[in-house]
């Protein structure tokens, strides 16, 4: 059994301010209200792509940075003020980008349907054109979702981390109704996007006392991203795409951890027990499985959803 750490104190009463809304959002909820609202996020979306390759990944992590804190409540979209910090400038979201998606979506829609489409079902939606539109699968996003008047840049900690081990990523996913198998397929995520150095400098440089270099990465691998990233590396910008072909949706990412060419710790602690190292080989091996519980997993991790209006700015409380 794991020890108790502040995360796991802290989590429980984070989450009781969350209400699971599973029996409350509907695919239709906006059919009468805003039937048009879907079709201009996804338009949105892929002008945006057009522009900059990078959005379908910054999406998906947006998305999933919000329903990590308090559930998918669009708390991560909102401006820090004088007095208080925001989710977005806690030190995880710093490099979070692509919000200017949701703000175009979000004027576009409230010039249809005022007061109408919460800017946390906006970014629900977007997350899920990010990853049809990068080649991966599509499904009926449940919505109704509210938004929320409370953003903490303190309650970052609470995110799963690159380097985290098996366990802390199993405590981090259960504490959020998130099973092992959840944690697997919704790992797939990483399959779009582009890592910075200092997310994986502890597999390449002073691993442990024995070795420098993490055993478990492919050694040519390795020099490829020693070379890239080195000891004392100052370009900021520096650092490795999440695997191949980080701009499509496909099921190379667990291909990737198979080879020892996985980029964070916590892609290579999936092999860590005989359960996730399984699923790891079943997404590999077939691309339909990985889409079909990844949409699951997509699912049911958005159904956890709290929040209190809809804001007119997804940037400012009402």
């Amino acid at each position: 059994m794991a020890a108790t750490t502040p995360l796991a104190l802290a989590l429980p009463l984070l989450l009781l301010s969350i209400s699971t809304l599973v029996n409350s959002l509907s695919p239709n909820y906006y059919d009468q209200s805003c039937p048009g609202a879907e079709s201009k996020i996804t338009g949105v979306v892929k002008k945006a792509m057009m522009n900059d390759g990078r959005v379908p990944a910054a999406l998906l992590r947006l998305h999933f940075h919000d329903c990590f804190i308090r559930g998918c409540d669009g708390s991560v979209l909102l401006n820090s003020t004088s007095k208080h910090k925001a989710e977005r400038d806690g030190p995880p979201n710093i490099s979070l980008h692509a919000l200017y998606v949701i703000d175009v979506a979000k004027k576009e829609i409230e010039a249809m349907c005022p007061g109408v489409v919460s800017c946390a079902d906006i970014l629900a939606l977007a997350a899920r054109d990010a990853v049809a539109l990068s080649g991966g699968p599509s499904w009926q996003v449940p919505k109704g979702r509210k938004d929320e008047r409370i953003s903490k840049a303190s309650d970052t900690k609470l995110l799963p981390g690159p380097n985290f081990n098996l366990s802390q990523l199993q405590q981090s996913f259960s504490q959020r109704g998130l099973s092992l198998d959840d944690l697997v397929a919704l790992s797939g995520g990483h399959t779009l996007g582009f890592a910075h150095c200092s997310s994986f400098q502890n597999r390449i440089h002073n691993f442990n006392t024995q070795t420098d270099i993490d055993p478990s990465l492919q050694p040519s691998f390795a020099a490829k991203l020693r070379k890239v990233c080195p000891m004392h590396n100052k370009v900021h910008a520096a650092g490795a795409t999440l695997d191949s072909t980080n701009t499509t949706f496909d099921n190379v990412y667990y291909k990737s951890i198979l080879q020892g060419r996985s980029i964070f710790s916590s892609d290579q602690a999936l092999l860590s027990v005989p359960r996730t190292e399984a699923l790891v080989s079943k997404f590999a091996s077939s691309e339909a499985e990985f889409e079909d519980a990844f949409v699951k997993s997509m699912i049911k991790m958005s159904s956890l959803a709290g929040g209190v209006e809809i804001r007119h700015n997804c940037r400012v409380v009402n």
